[in-house]
């Protein structure tokens, strides 16, 4: 079983063994929101409990957010009550969901929940879902780690993937990381060319 597979989710789901788990999203998310208006279109791939989504459709954006895990699903559409239409089960590397575009991506453990040779084809369907113009923003993990998942990447790396179709337009440190994340992460925004 491997972290590619949604069986290994849902068990972790199950066994509420979800350190990444944050019920209240980072107070620079939070400030991100309140300085970008009108919104748009915004998407949420690997939502798990779906605390941003509804940030996200607070703030006015007309908001999606899938996960592969039942588990995850079932515990989003719980906590998101009256908003629980926001989620969805989908696999985000399948094109044939029929997304469509987004003006903002939000990535929070995402990235490093994958393994590193997935991070090419993450790169390239971030780059086919987000508008020109539009920004993948969130937090990405740096750092070295015993058991992934998650697995760390380097900024190079991030680079690598990203520069393609995308320009860095914040880099920041995160003041309120869970300490699974704790001076490991960083938050950014990358503006789609």
């Amino acid at each position: 079983m491997t972290e590619f597979d949604a069986t290994f989710w849902d068990q972790r789901y199950a066994a509420d063994r979800i350190p990444w788990d944050q019920p209240k999203p980072c107070r620079i998310f939070t400030d991100f929101l309140n300085r970008h208006r009108p919104a748009g279109r915004a998407f949420v791939p690997a939502c798990g409990s779906g605390y941003e989504l509804c940030a996200l459709h607070e703030a006015g954006w007309e908001t999606l957010g899938i996960d592969f895990s039942r588990a995850a699903i079932a515990r989003a559409k719980k906590i998101l009550g009256p908003l629980a239409s926001l989620v969805r089960s989908g696999d985000f590397f399948t094109p044939a969901l029929g997304l469509g575009h987004f003006d903002l991506v939000y990535e929070r453990t995402f990235l490093c929940a994958l393994s590193p040779e997935m991070r090419q084809a993450y790169g390239q369907r971030m780059a086919e879902l987000i508008t020109p113009g539009g920004v993948l923003c969130g937090f990405f993990f740096f750092g070295p780690e015993d058991e992934p998942p998650p697995h760390p990447i380097s900024d190079a790396e991030l680079r690598r993937i990203l520069e393609i179709g995308f320009v860095q337009v914040e880099d920041k440190a995160v003041p309120d990381s869970l300490p699974l994340f704790a001076g490991k992460e960083r938050w950014q925004v990358w503006r789609r060319k």
